[in-house]
């Protein structure tokens, strides 16, 4: 069997991808806090000048879409194309992700190579046939252990619960297919201790060692008591189970069987990015097939933690399943991207208000940032007619914003780019973003304007240049996270025709000091974060 290490990944495109996310409903606040995250990581790479390539998608087999498809009234095909279309794929269109590609798992792309996947895993011995009888949890599309049932209370006295979904599981019994998964519990140990990277954050990585420890069961691989996935290529009797289905999009995406030198150049991936309630199946099914079938594993998965509001789990199931337009038409998208990935640590549970979003909107979006470019541009034009003065008196003061930057952009790359510690990556921007409103109320430009002696002049034009050299870099380093404003403030410091398009502006030139030259046309816009309207 080949190496599973890391160290077989390859060197080509940065591949990020988000779970593939099951059709039977509309997008909520907790898609799409994964998938804008992903969204950043990607954009700040290739703002790096990497090349990238990142994949999301819908889940469309298995026994819960056929079940909502059966009471809506339609098939499960219908209702797939139906949510797609008209949901998922203009929601993330709105939000300003720029996905490389969108897998659909009842596409033909994806259904033929899995059917060859299984088929391999067939032809190597790794998979049997044989009964199963026990508790399934439909939401879940996973069979679950009696030890990890919750005893029904009310209206579920007497039954046991899924502990995700507080619903009652189904007995199931089937003749099923099963894949070996108890014979690489060593090997995934093993992979874990070499590369304790693999699996983030570290307190997900300790439950997974742990639940490997504990030993795993042989993997139930297909469902014979419905119709509605992808058939086994050697038993048409049988369908693939789900979730080998919809693991396998990570692969047949980028070429799996069909283009190998995409999918040398792109797999495996360097990010997975997964809800902590799935992580098992990506930390431990996932990288054991990859094993079985001799093909190298993701480099990470990141679970990030859940949307909490009022203290329970987002989720249409119990009501808290906020839009996220209901959110974009009062702040913007801009600053719904900004938001979720500021205020939570990214891997850990996080609870959202909208008063806590208000605050944080008129503090550091409109008053912290827009305010400062909207002072900046207004004093450019009121004092040098709207072209940027040459900076000619640069001293201790400009330098410690010089500095300030540089810093801002070693911290932010690191924790955005590498740590996905994006909350404070965002907060080192802001830190430099709050030093530079320091500097224009220590400096008080609009006093120095007052004195028309040449010294005074150079001083106000130095102050000027400073502060609006400092904005051209929070263009840069933002543009992977609120895309809209930074276009946007790059246009109004005439930056293009000198600089070139933002997209083409790199991370590691963005603390090179004094980029922006003299010269170029300023121009006050509308307000980067207009105040907010009073509606809640």
């Amino acid at each position: 069997m080949a190496a599973t290490g890391s160290e077989q990944a390859g060197t080509g495109a940065y591949y990020v991808s988000t779970p593939i996310y099951y059709v039977n409903d509309a997008p909520h606040l907790g898609h799409a806090y994964t998938t804008v995250a992903g969204d950043v990581l990607t954009r700040w790479h290739r703002q790096r000048g990497e090349k990238v390539w990142y994949l999301t998608g819908t889940d469309e087999h298995g026994q819960k879409i056929m079940r909502t498809a059966e009471a809506n009234g339609v098939s499960p095909g219908e209702w797939c194309d139906k949510l797609v279309e008209e949901s998922w794929k203009p929601l993330w269109k709105h939000l300003r992700i720029a996905n490389d590609d969108f897998i659909r798992t009842t596409e033909k792309r994806h259904t033929d190579r899995v059917q060859e996947f299984v088929q391999d895993l067939y032809d190597r011995g790794e998979i049997y046939q044989g009964g199963y009888e026990g508790p399934y949890c439909v939401p879940c599309e996973e069979y679950k252990t009696f030890g990890e049932l919750l005893d029904g209370e009310g209206e579920f006295a007497g039954q046991k619960l899924c502990p995700i979904h507080k619903k009652p599981v189904e007995m199931l019994q089937e003749e099923n297919y099963f894949f070996k998964l108890s014979a690489y519990g060593e090997k995934l140990l093993a992979h874990y201790e070499v590369h304790p990277e693999f699996i983030q954050p570290e307190s997900a990585r300790n439950e997974v060692m742990q639940f490997v420890r504990q030993g795993l069961e042989d993997l139930s691989i297909s469902r014979s008591t419905f119709d509605w996935g992808i058939k086994i290529p050697w038993d048409d009797k049988h369908v693939i189970y789900v979730w080998v289905d919809a693991l396998l999009n990570y692969a047949t995406a980028v070429g799996y069987g069909a283009d190998p030198e995409k999918f040398e150049e792109t797999f495996p991936a360097d990010v997975h990015l997964v809800g902590k309630d799935i992580l098992r199946f990506h930390a431990v099914i996932w990288p054991a097939m990859l094993m079985a079938n001799g093909l190298p594993l993701p480099k990470r998965v990141v679970a990030n933690g859940w949307l909490m509001v009022g203290g329970e789990k987002m989720s249409k199931s119990n009501l808290t399943g906020i839009s996220p337009h209901e959110l974009t038409d009062h702040f913007g998208v801009d600053a719904y991207r900004w938001y979720f990935l500021r205020a939570i640590a990214f891997g850990q549970d996080g609870s959202f208000s909208w008063e806590d979003f208000s605050a944080r909107y008129t503090s550091e979006l409109a008053n912290d940032y827009g305010n400062l470019a909207s002072r900046v541009a207004a004093m450019v034009g009121k004092y040098f007619d709207g072209a940027l003065p040459e900076s000619l008196a640069h001293g201790e003061a400009e330098q410690a914003i010089a500095d300030g930057l540089a810093t801002a952009v070693r911290e932010a790359d690191e924790r955005i780019g590498e740590q996905l510690d994006f909350a404070g990556g965002i907060a080192a921007i802001f830190d430099f973003i709050k030093q530079v409103n320091g500097y224009l109320t220590e400096q008080a430009p609009w006093k120095v304007a007052k004195d028309e002696s040449a010294e005074a002049q150079a001083r106000l034009a130095t102050i000027l240049y400073t502060a609006a050299e400092a904005l051209r870099a929070c263009a840069v380093l933002l543009n992977p996270v609120m895309p809209d404003s930074s276009a946007k403030l790059w246009d109004s410091l005439g930056a293009e025709p000198a600089l070139g398009p933002l997209a083409e502006q790199r991370i590691a030139d963005a603390g090179t000091w004094g980029k922006l030259p003299a010269g170029t046309t300023v121009t006050k816009g509308a307000a980067l974060f207009p105040r907010l309207e009073e509606t809640k």
